[in-house]
């Protein structure tokens, strides 16, 4: 690892230590010719994930996104912030784990909607109303009808 101060190729490690929560190793390291110490930051490289669009488009999954259409969904209702965040990284997990480099946007709506189902049907019926642009009122009826048959069996 070159040194920052002097540019130096060669360092030793003096510490390691997992940080975000094991996502990242943090390493302390002694320039051998300066000896002056920094920082560096190890990461697994991920290979991004391409969402293919409905309307053809492409885009990089962008967690954030998903996030935001689950706050949209859970305005006002009881579902901690939490919980929203350990649906987002085991969605991401899931697709990085697929090892499908394009992942379809309506696999990814079905992902979200079976696990914001478990954790407030109100917010599941926001999503889908939204994800499946219900065209009128039968089709949301519909909706809730297998919602609440779901409920029942």
């Amino acid at each position: 690892m070159k040194c920052p101060y002097c540019a130096h190729p060669e360092s030793r490690v003096v510490d390691s230590r997992p940080a975000e929560e094991g996502a990242t190793i943090r390493r302390r390291r002694e320039c051998l010719s300066c000896q002056k110490r920094f920082t560096t930051y190890e990461i697994i490289e991920r290979i991004p994930i391409v969402v293919a669009k409905k309307d053809g488009g492409r885009e990089t999954f962008d967690k954030q996104k998903l996030m935001t259409g689950m706050l949209r969904a859970c305005a006002n209702r009881p579902v901690p912030l939490s919980s929203l965040q350990t649906v987002a990284d085991e969605i991401e997990l899931e697709l990085q784990n697929s090892l499908e480099n394009e992942i379809s946007s309506s696999h990814i709506g079905e992902l979200v909607m079976t696990r914001l189902k478990s954790l407030d049907e109100v917010a599941y019926v926001r999503f889908a109303s939204v994800y499946r642009q219900f065209k009128d009122i039968n089709s949301f009826m519909s909706e809730l009808t297998k919602l609440i048959n779901d409920d029942h069996v």
